[in-house]
């Protein structure tokens, strides 16, 4: 429908005399809509009441979106739901009673919304076969229980559309590196080039000059592809995986994710993007899947000898032993390593403690952030404390474990307390501290703290559990039966003598 101003200037131009057909032509507008505008004999302002409420199949779904909408305002913009994601959600948790369209969802979406989108034109770009792009996005996850915001590797083949994602603690080298190697393997070969678009995490730019890091340039080395990346503020430049950051928040990380180990959540992501290769490609009529496995025959072959996406960095300790990695966290080496040099080895998930002479001492989870956090590895300051019971009082140790616990060592003689920390020193080397202190505490509620006791609780703990029924054995009644007819003959003959 035209505007007030151009029907005015059609009727002007027609009472000037013109025809229809020149008002067309000058006008560039359909022959047909000028004659019904000229033809028009009332242009009075004309009363539009509201359209009246129809019925519709999806009224007794509204008050369940509207709630999860509501939700959504208390997680962050980019991982919200989606007029699709809300679509997939109700089929998935109502397959025999929700029986709505995307559409009716879409439009009662884009009411609630009431916003305009604005889009701007961008230069189709052509991706061949063994063509990656790489970027890094971010989300929030519960991670034992905790809501935290982690950052998510998304790793995509723009020819096929096929897409993987390893979720990371930040953005380093380290999670990248380790992000596409662990994508790499998975999808059974490597990509020609890889496109990334500032360096971010890999390298450093400065002006047009991009630096890479030592890490990542050893690990382009070894796997043998191409790196390049796109100009600054032209993310349209690998609008592929751009795209594909926004789809995994939207349809894998909504609702938040629960998990308690990361790599296995993350060897879980690999297997959710596996089935989002059935989905059909958006303009090539063929599904995604059947792209990839030609493309796939186009990557170059994974390296016979695997690559550790570790750094290595000599760092002298404090007075208490500890060392502190990207400004704000800090780890423990023991107590008898104070202010010596020692050497870490960095990695996406994990930290490594050596000594000068490459002896290990502790490994750590690696922590990210800008909170300050101090891991410490308890196991080491037992030592330490065997040399000097007399500081069990003042120790970190007694303020963590448990009451019951602490209790008990608490009354123990200096001897006595010498003895029960040799034995959470032999169990945390053979075991882990968190399982010595749970078997120790066990061993003192059976009030039986010896190392016994406390080993085979420990193993006990391993293998299945506190709480596991015991299994029933085998009927042994007949060994009673003749072992105690032998000592009864033995008795007899002992007494015949």
């Amino acid at each position: 429908m035209l505007k007030m101003n151009q029907i005015e200037h059609i009727i002007e131009l027609y009472i000037k005399g013109k025809k229809p057909l020149e008002i067309a032509r000058l006008l560039k507008v359909d022959i047909k809509t000028i004659k019904k505008y000229c033809e028009h004999d009332d242009y009075s302002n004309q009363l539009k009441p509201d359209v009246k409420h129809m019925p519709s199949k999806l009224d007794k779904w509204k008050y369940l979106i509207d709630q999860w909408r509501e939700d959504d305002r208390r997680v962050r913009y980019k991982q919200r739901h989606t007029a699709q994601r809300i679509h997939n959600r109700l089929k998935e948790e109502y397959p025999d009673e929700y029986d709505c369209s995307y559409p009716v969802v879409q439009r009662y979406c884009k009411i609630k919304n009431d916003e305009k989108q604005n889009t701007i034109g961008n230069q189709e770009l052509i991706w061949h076969r063994s063509e990656a792009q790489g970027d890094f996005g971010e989300a929030d996850f519960i991670e034992n229980g905790q809501k935290i915001t982690k950052k998510y590797l998304c790793c995509t083949f723009p020819f096929s559309n096929a897409g993987f994602v390893q979720v990371f603690g930040g953005e380093t080298a380290e999670c990248a590196v380790q992000g596409l190697i662990d994508i790499f393997e998975h999808a059974g070969g490597v990509p020609l080039r890889v496109v990334f678009d500032n360096a971010s995490g890999i390298g450093r730019r400065i002006k047009d000059l991009i630096q890479l890091s030592d890490l990542f340039k050893r690990f382009k080395c070894h796997y043998g592809f191409e790196v390049t990346f796109c100009n600054p503020y032209s993310g349209h430049e690998k609008g592929n995986v751009e795209n594909k950051v926004g789809y995994i928040r939207r349809n894998f990380f909504v609702p938040i994710p629960e998990y308690e180990d990361l790599r296995e959540y993350n060897t879980k992501l690999l297997i959710q993007s596996d089935r989002n290769l059935e989905r059909e490609h958006y303009k090539k009529n063929c599904a995604i899947r059947e792209l990839f496995e030609d493309e796939k025959q186009s990557l170059s072959p994974l390296p016979v000898k695997p690559f550790r996406a570790v750094r290595f960095e000599r760092i002298k300790t404090d007075g208490y032993g500890k060392f502190c990695l990207d400004g704000k966290h800090w780890y423990s080496s023991g107590p008898e390593y104070a202010k010596k040099e020692i050497i870490i080895e960095v990695g996406a998930h994990d930290i490594t403690v050596f000594t000068a002479g490459g002896t290990l001492i502790t490994a750590h989870k690696r922590m990210f952030g800008n909170i300050r956090t101090d891991s410490i590895d308890w196991s080491t300051t037992v030592t330490r404390l065997l040399k000097n019971p007399g500081a069990w009082r003042n120790s970190g140790i007694r303020g963590i474990i448990p009451p019951i616990l602490k209790e008990k060592m608490d009354q123990l003689e200096k001897n006595q307390l010498k003895d029960a920390l040799k034995i959470m020193k032999q169990l945390s080397l053979q075991y882990s501290f968190e399982t010595c202190i749970q078997a120790m505490t066990e061993a003192v509620k059976n009030n039986c703290i010896d190392s016994y006791s406390s080993m085979a609780i420990a193993t006990r703990i391993l293998s299945y559990g506190l709480n596991h029924d015991t299994v029933p054995g085998p009927d042994l009644k007949c060994y009673d039966r003749v072992l105690l007819k032998q000592g009864g003959e033995d008795a007899e003959a002992d007494r015949s003598i």
